[in-house]
């Protein structure tokens, strides 16, 4: 909230000076002889404080923060890899190989097995695929999630290790 939006008797205003609790209309003029504003900063405190600032510069100043932040922000993509629980070696070679790609890319992955049928009274056979092919990309992965059966899927998520 700025200049007459701000509804409180007496606020705590904070800036160039000591900080000190004074009445709004005060404060609200002090802005105005200084041709600058009168902005909210924390609602929520008791009195609320207040700053006398450029209110346009402050939300340019912010804006650009934000944007330098989400410059240095490092986004991780999850890529899926699907497996059969009747899957054969050369098979689990190639999804291995393909993992390795997305790990070598910092990128995390999701590792599932969907059961079908009666294979769901063997999911033990999962878990045999799941070490196999954990063994496979050991030397770039970490395990972040171990092997969880969620319904008819077996799901694994597996993590770049850090260098």
């Amino acid at each position: 909230m700025i200049n007459e939006g701000i509804r409180e008797k007496e606020i705590r205003l904070v800036g160039e000076e000591e900080p000190r609790i004074i009445n709004t209309k005060d404060a609200l003029e002090m802005a105005i002889e200084k041709n600058l504003d009168l902005v909210m900063i924390s609602p929520g405190a008791n009195p609320p404080v207040c700053k006398i600032m450029d209110y346009n510069k402050f939300l340019y100043e912010k804006a650009k923060k934000q944007k330098e932040n989400k410059k240095n922000q490092k986004v991780v993509d999850v890529k899926e890899v699907r497996l059969s629980a009747t899957i054969e070696e050369h098979d689990i070679e190639v999804k291995a190989n393909n993992a390795r790609k997305f790990l070598s890319n910092e990128n995390k992955v999701k590792v599932s097995i969907r059961f079908r049928g009666r294979q769901n009274n063997y999911t033990s056979v999962g878990n045999k695929v799941f070490d196999l092919f954990l063994s496979k990309v050991a030397d770039l992965a970490v395990v972040e999630k171990p092997a969880r059966l969620e319904g008819n899927n077996m799901i694994m998520i597996l993590g770049p290790k850090k260098k």
